[in-house]
């Protein structure tokens, strides 16, 4: 039976932990990468925990030729999981142009490449930020999207309805829109987590790095927000839960799903970025030096999720406690310090 999924972005940090839980129900992956924003080394990770080296092709999606060329290679795939894009909110506010161009027209050279090679299914890299900033918590999927506060979450509102035009027309093309909340965390193994390049854009790889020493002070940007403690409030998911839900919405199209669906994935609880540095410090034992900063442009000051919905129909749910996910980070940046200091 045929099992071949391309993953498009599969040496980022999601991507890699999903090309593990793939690989680890059975699935035959494909990377497709420009190492943009990650490296090579991360399939080396994925080896030593699954033991199987995935395909890896280095191109970028933006460049339509090149996608062709993999794609043609590939006709057999059954499935595309596309993570392939920039992310970073406030980036994305300083370049918008940069991001639009490169968000949608990967998308868009993706698709055509699904359509011209018959392959059926795709899973979307969605994002929360779709709902800007909801009216009622938690949000679920039928909570009115809005203009996100960022042009990066403009090109997930954006992605998700070019997706819906183009099942629409192509009544053999099934896809799922997965809405993340806020991933964390490394696999238990630390041989994979999340390690950006430059400076960090998410907070918890911040937080790791100036409890490690490596950044001076760890700026929490704003502390007067309408929120039980002043400060954002987010829904924090462990990575391995995340990379679950993949697996679970690609076997729902391969055991009959139609058309399209989305899907919420988060805990369900909110939890405070001060609460998070907290939780962190009990966790690891190590404190970290923060001081307030302002708001930061983008930022909504509260959002998490009902994953109800996921639970019922994808037979899926977040089970990783906070600690473990933050012990399980902490872990992967010591793990990155001892290998650049040998």
């Amino acid at each position: 039976m045929p099992n071949k999924i391309i993953v498009t972005g599969g040496a980022g940090y999601i991507g890699t932990h999903t090309t593990v839980a793939l690989q680890t129900a059975g699935f035959d992956v494909v990377v497709f990468d420009n190492l943009g924003n990650s490296s090579g080394r991360a399939i080396d990770g994925v080896v030593r925990i699954t033991g199987v080296r995935p395909e890896f092709i280095n191109v970028d999606c933006s460049d339509m030729d090149a996608l062709a060329r993999a794609f043609d290679a590939h006709r057999d795939a059954i499935g595309v999981i596309h993570f392939a894009a920039l992310k970073a909110v406030g980036e994305s506010v300083e370049k918008p142009l940069v991001y639009y161009r490169n968000n949608l027209n990967g998308l868009i050279n993706v698709l055509d490449n699904m359509v011209r090679c018959k392959i059926p299914n795709i899973v979307f890299s969605s994002s929360s930020t779709v709902y800007g900033e909801p009216d009622t918590l938690p949000v679920t999927e039928d909570t009115p999207l809005k203009p996100a506060k960022c042009p990066y979450g403009q090109t997930k509102v954006m992605g998700e309805q070019i997706i819906r035009d183009t099942v629409l027309a192509n009544p053999d093309l099934n896809a799922i829109l997965l809405r993340y909340f806020n991933p964390i965390g490394a696999h238990p193994s630390a041989e994979i987590g999340e390690n950006p390049n430059g400076i960090p854009s998410n907070l918890l790889p911040f937080v790791c790095q100036t409890a490690a020493g490596i950044r001076e002070v760890l700026n929490v940007f704003g502390d007067d927000y309408d929120t039980p403690d002043g400060f954002c409030i987010r829904d924090y998911i462990d990575i391995n839960d995340l990379a679950s839900a993949h697996v679970a919405a690609l076997k729902h199209m391969l055991d009959g799903a139609r058309g399209i669906d989305v899907f919420n994935l988060g805990t369900g609880r909110g939890v405070s970025v001060m609460e998070l540095i907290k939780t962190f410090e009990s966790a690891t034992g190590v404190s970290v030096p923060r001081k307030i900063a302002p708001r930061r442009a983008g930022d909504v000051p509260a959002i998490w999720a009902d994953a109800s919905r996921a639970n019922r129909v994808l037979g899926w749910r977040a089970n990783v406690p906070l600690s473990e996910t933050l012990a399980s980070a902490w872990r992967w940046q010591q793990k990155c310090m001892a290998e650049q200091n040998s």
